[in-house]
C-alpha cells in the first residue's frame, strides 16, 4: 500500500530532527549543523531504499530531506542530500532511471533558489515558504510520471487508480513537510529562548552581585569615613588612636572583594604541596574560640597523614568558611566533627555537625550565589567554597536532614609520596 510506505517514510524524515534535538538540547541549532545535514542525506537515501513501485515508477518522499538541507542546512548540504538520493536511485535502476536522474536535479532547483532569501523570513513565514516550495518537486514529479506513461504509450485518462495515487502523495508530502518545518522551528525557538534565559540570568545575577558589593563594602567605607573626620578634626595626638580600626576596616573591606574575585575565578597564586593533616588541625584550632562562644564542641580527627597540591592559602579559606557555617548552624551543646582520611587516589575530608539541617529545597540551592540559610548571608562564603574546591580538580558535597544535622565531604586528588616536595 502506497499509504503505509509514505508513513514509513514520514517516520525516516521525522526521526533525524527529533534525534538532533535530544543529542544537542544545549547546543545552538547551528553549533553542530554539519551533523543535521548528515542525518537529512541519510533519511534521503533510505526514503529512496523502500520505495513504492507504480507504473513503472517509484514513488517516495526524497524530496522532503532534499528540501529541508538546502533550506535548514545550506546549499553544502543540499547538495550532500541531493547526491545521496542520486546515489539511491542509481543503485534501484530500472528503465526510469533517466527520468529519476532528471526528476531529482529539476525538483532541486526551487530550494535552490529560496534559499537566499529564506533566513531573511519570519518562524512561520519559513514554514508556509517549505510547504509551498514542496510543491514544486511535486509538480516536476507529475510531470515526469505523465511523460513516462506518454512516452511508454501507457493510458491514464479513465485510471481513477492513479488519481488516487497521486492525491495521496501529494496530501501527505504536504502534511509531512509542514510537520518536519514546523518541529525545527520548534527547536530553533526553543534555542533562542534558552539562550534568552541564561542571558536574562546572568544580568539578574551581575545585578544582585552589583548591590551586594556595594552593600558589603559600603559598611567597612563608611566605617573608615566617620574614623577619617574624627581624626580631621582631632588636634591632638589621640587622633592616632584610630588608624588601626581604620586598618582593620580597610582589611575587611579588601576581604569582601578578595571573595567576590574569588567568586568570578579562584586566584592561586602560590601552588605548593602541603601536609594536609597539620592544615586542618590549624584551621580547627583556629576556630575554637567561636565554637566555644557558640558551646558548640568543635572536634577534629585528623590521624592519617595526607598530601595535596594546590594553594594552601585558598584551601584554608574554603575550609573555614565551611567548619564556620557548620559552627554558626548548630545549636548551643552541639557538636562539629572533622575528619579527614583517603579513598583510593584521593584525600576525603568530612565535616559533620548536628546541627538544624536543610530541607530537600534548602540543600538543593546550596553553593548559590545570593543563596543563604542565614538571615543575613549572602552565600559568598559558601559558593567562594564550592569554587575553589572545584578548580582544584576536587569534588564537594551537601547531604542534609532536618533536624538531624549536615555532612559535607570534599575530596581532593592526593600527592604520591614519591611526587611530595613540601616547602619548608
Amino acid at each position: 500500500m502506497l499509504i503505509e510506505k509514505l508513513l514509513l517514510h514520514v517516520l525516516i524524515i521525522l526521526s533525524p530532527i527529533l534525534i538532533y534535538s535530544i543529542i544537542y538540547e544545549r547546543h545552538g541549532y547551528k553549533d553542530k549543523i554539519y551533523l543535521f545535514g548528515m542525518f537529512q542525506a541519510v533519511a534521503g537515501f533510505f526514503c529512496m531504499a523502500f520505495p513504492y513501485p507504480a507504473y513503472g515508477l517509484f514513488w517516495d518522499l526524497r524530496y522532503i530531506p532534499l528540501t529541508i538541507a538546502f533550506l535548514y542546512c545550506g546549499y553544502r548540504w543540499g547538495i550532500v542530500t541531493f547526491l545521496a538520493i542520486l546515489l539511491a536511485r542509481l543503485i534501484l535502476g530500472g528503465d526510469a532511471t533517466i527520468f529519476g536522474i532528471i526528476s531529482i536535479t529539476l525538483s532541486s532547483l526551487g530550494s535552490l533558489i529560496l534559499f537566499k532569501w529564506f533566513w531573511t523570513f519570519k518562524p512561520k513565514q519559513r514554514i508556509l515558504a517549505t510547504a509551498l516550495i514542496s510543491l514544486w518537486p511535486a509538480l516536476v514529479q507529475l510531470g515526469i510520471l505523465f511523460t513516462f506513461l506518454i512516452v511508454n504509450k501507457i493510458s491514464f485518462k479513465s485510471d481513477y487508480r492513479l488519481f488516487g495515487l497521486v492525491l495521496i502523495f501529494i496530501v501527505i508530502e504536504l502534511i509531512a513537510i509542514t510537520l518536519g518545518a514546523k518541529l525545527i522551528e520548534t527547536l530553533i525557538e526553543n534555542k533562542i529562548l534558552h539562550k534568552e534565559i541564561q542571558r536574562a540570568e546572568k544580568l539578574n545575577t551581575l545585578s544582585e552581585m552589583a548591590a551586594s558589593i556595594a552593600h558589603e563594602v559600603r559598611n567597612p567605607l563608611t566605617v573608615v569615613k566617620g574614623f577619617l573626620q574624627l581624626m580631621q578634626e582631632s588636634k591632638d595626638n589621640q587622633s592616632m588612636e584610630y588608624l588601626p580600626l581604620v586598618l582593620s576596616e580597610l582589611g575587611r573591606a579588601e576581604g569582601i572583594i578578595n571573595d567576590y574575585l574569588n567568586f568570578a575565578k579562584p586566584q592561586f597564586e602560590k601552588v605548593e604541596t602541603f601536609n594536609l593533616k597539620q592544615c586542618v588541625s590549624d584551621v580547627v584550632t583556629l576556630l575554637v574560640p567561636l565554637a566555644l562562644k557558640q558551646n558548640v564542641k568543635l572536634k577534629g580527627d585528623t590521624e592519617v597523614e595526607t598530601f595535596i597540591n594546590t594553594d594552601k592559602n585558598q584551601f584554608k579559606q574554603a575550609l573555614i568558611n565551611l567548619i564556620k557555617n557548620a559552627i554558626e548552624a548548630t545549636s548551643s551543646g552541639g557538636y562539629v566533627h572533622t575528619k579527614l582520611h583517603e579513598e583510593k587516589d584521593k584525600t576525603v575530608i568530612t565535616i559533620r555537625d548536628n546541627g538544624k539541617g536543610m530541607t530537600k529545597e534548602q540543600l538543593s540551592r546550596i553553593g548559590t550565589l545570593f543563596y543563604s540559610t542565614k538571615e543575613k548571608g549572602t552565600g559568598v562564603g559558601t559558593t567562594v567554597s564550592v569554587r575553589i574546591i572545584e578548580a582544584m580538580n576536587g569534588t564537594i558535597t551537601f547531604e542534609s536532614s532536618v533536624d538531624e544535622g549536615t555532612k559535607v565531604t570534599i575530596k581532593l586528588p592526593k600527592v604520591e609520596p614519591k611526587e611530595r616536595k613540601v616547602n619548608g
